[in-house]
């Protein structure tokens, strides 16, 4: 049995979780996101659509998530980007983007809250 095969009348990944998908959505493209019922988007897969939507409009890939909570009406995550390397590492400047994502995980809006060198220790 490959990774997607179904079980029962259920869709499952490789690891064995169920998949909620319509076989419409299956047969979607990738450039389409799949249409979600209102608070079906789970933590994990927000924090995932807020990088990889972000990762895509600032041409940098984030390095982590510093926060993320429900929102009335998705989610909103703060998300670190590295915008300047520099050597030493510690004074690399980085930056805060505080992203928001709609019910179905589509990046809505962003902003850079702050920028920052990477030694620096908040007090």
């Amino acid at each position: 049995m490959s990774g997607n095969d179904m079980v029962g009348s259920e869709r499952r990944d490789v690891n064995g979780a169920r998949s909620s998908r319509t076989s419409e959505s299956r047969h979607r493209d990738g450039a389409a996101r799949e249409e979600r019922p209102r608070g079906s988007l789970q933590m994990g897969q927000a924090l995932r659509e807020a990088t990889e939507q972000l990762a895509a409009l600032l041409g940098r890939q984030p390095e982590s998530v510093s926060a993320v909570k429900r929102t009335e009406d998705g989610w909103q995550a703060d998300v670190e980007v590295l915008e300047i390397p520099r050597v030493p590492d510690t004074t690399s400047v980085m930056a805060s983007y505080r992203v928001r994502l709609d019910e179905a995980g589509r990046l809505t809006e962003y902003e850079r809250r702050e920028r920052y060198a990477r030694g620096r220790i908040e007090r």
